[in-house]
């Protein structure tokens, strides 16, 4: 068993055109182990958006023309519905009503780096934690599975989330068929049971489990042992986070 590691920071998007802003919000975001992509306008930013996945947004609600519209339209993206967004306002919008568009913290202009530091250090716990639920461990160790008309095979992962691991079999699995998996967690004596099903197949052997029955103690023992995997791979800035305690 084995599983490979890298440090890796937290991702955020800035949509703005303002670059004065930028050089702020990136001084104080780069010393909290945080990389930042900007852009300029708004099509370039739902672009992004649709391509990969962010802990945190941050977008120009008052003084980039549809600012307003792409904070609301970023609540339903695919990747990014439930990532951390700030709204900069600059007297045009409400904090009420920047909330209510699904903002979960707000900046005021002139920002400066003082209010930068102290947002975005209220906020980390939730961009950490947002970083935590979509985290896969790419990882390799055994994973006996079983379908559901009694057949049963071994297999090896490469990778694992809380919601789902991806594997290496000798056989086609059918897309959408329920299967039991059973694993022993690296570095660890705990053996999990999870029921799931087969999200996707590229019928050369690959294929992804989704967990769609997984016990409240192994639930826990799975979080754990994530926390823990995550907690080596990210910079020492960001280990004291309760999400990886």
């Amino acid at each position: 068993m084995r599983y490979h590691r890298s440090r890796m920071n937290l991702d955020a998007l800035f949509v703005s055109k303002d670059g004065g802003l930028l050089g702020v919000l990136r001084q104080t975001l780069e010393k909290m182990s945080v990389t930042v992509d900007a852009c300029p306008g708004i099509e370039g930013g739902s672009e992004h958006l649709k391509k990969r996945k962010y802990d945190a947004v941050i977008i120009d609600c008052d003084d980039m023309q549809g600012g307003a519209q792409l904070l609301q339209d970023l609540r339903k993206t695919q990747s990014n519905s439930k990532s951390v967004a700030f709204a900069v306002l600059n007297g045009k919008t409400s904090t009420q009503q920047a909330f209510q568009w699904g903002a979960n913290f707000v900046l005021q202009k002139p920002v400066t780096t003082v209010h930068a530091r102290r947002c975005f250090h209220a906020a980390l716990n939730f961009m950490v934690r947002e970083r935590r639920r979509y985290f896969r461990c790419p990882v390799e160790m055994p994973v006996h599975v079983g379908i559901a008309n009694g057949s049963k095979f071994n297999g090896t992962s490469t990778n694992l989330s809380e919601g789902g691991l991806a594997i290496r079999v000798g056989t086609k699995l059918a897309k959408d068929s329920t299967v039991e998996v059973r694993f022993t967690l690296p570095d660890s004596h705990v053996s999990l049971e999870v029921n799931g099903e087969v999200a996707w197949t590229d019928g050369s052997g690959q294929a992804g489990i989704r967990f769609i029955q997984v016990p409240q103690t192994a639930q826990y023992e799975l979080d754990k042992w994530l926390s823990e995997r995550l907690k080596q791979e990210m910079p020492r800035e960001l280990t004291g986070y309760p999400a990886l305690v």
